[in-house]
């Protein structure tokens, strides 16, 4: 993550300017570049890959979107990696017949994030404000084991934290390469951990 411009930018104006720039997201007014990877584009397209084959196999009316922001306030848009949303919800949101842009979590069924250099903004700050939103789940795909010892343990291996929301913070469960994974949102989704860490793999 690098901040790249240090004016202070409001929501309306990072859509002017940056809005269809991928790479961007707006946290406290700062252009934050976002730096994925080819190897991170790798993982990201592989957990798109099986809950859409779980999406078709089960009818469900979920779509994953290419491109979407998440406005949390006038100063703070979120470009998660993943996101599934629920299509009989967006007539509610009130940006999306005109742009990708989300403003609650009424259409929102989960999103994941793949950890690279920001991981403290993965663990810390998108924990607290997903959790405000309202998104009912929240994966941290830590592949290579970035994220400070107070959220993987020690010794720090790829894992991969399931947040669940509970009243209005989330319940967090580790696994680790060979754990099945538990979705709430996929209840029958049969992927074990491991299979999404190798994702970054030639």
């Amino acid at each position: 993550m690098v901040q790249i411009n240090p004016q202070v930018l409001n929501f309306d104006e990072f859509i002017a300017q940056y809005g269809d720039r991928d790479q961007f997201e707006l946290i406290d007014g700062e252009l934050i570049d976002m730096e994925a990877t080819g190897l991170h584009e790798q993982v990201i397209g592989f957990i798109a890959r099986k809950l859409n084959v779980e999406i078709d196999r089960l009818n469900l009316p979920y779509i994953i979107p290419h491109r979407c922001l998440i406005r949390l306030s006038d100063t703070t848009a979120f470009r998660p990696d993943l996101i599934v949303l629920d299509q009989t919800q967006l007539p509610h949101e009130p940006l999306w017949q005109y742009q990708p842009v989300i403003t609650s979590s009424v259409a929102i069924q989960l999103i994941a994030e793949v950890v690279s250099t920001n991981w403290q903004n993965d663990y810390a700050r998108k924990v607290e404000d997903y959790a405000l939103l309202g998104v009912p789940e929240y994966w941290i795909v830590d592949d290579l084991g970035l994220g400070g010892r107070e959220y993987i343990g020690k010794p720090k291996q790829p894992t991969l934290t399931l947040c669940q929301l509970g009243d209005d913070f989330y319940e967090k469960r580790l696994f680790r390469p060979r754990d099945p994974l538990a979705s709430s949102t996929f209840p029958e989704l049969r992927l074990q951990a491991e299979a999404i860490f190798a994702a970054r793999q030639l």
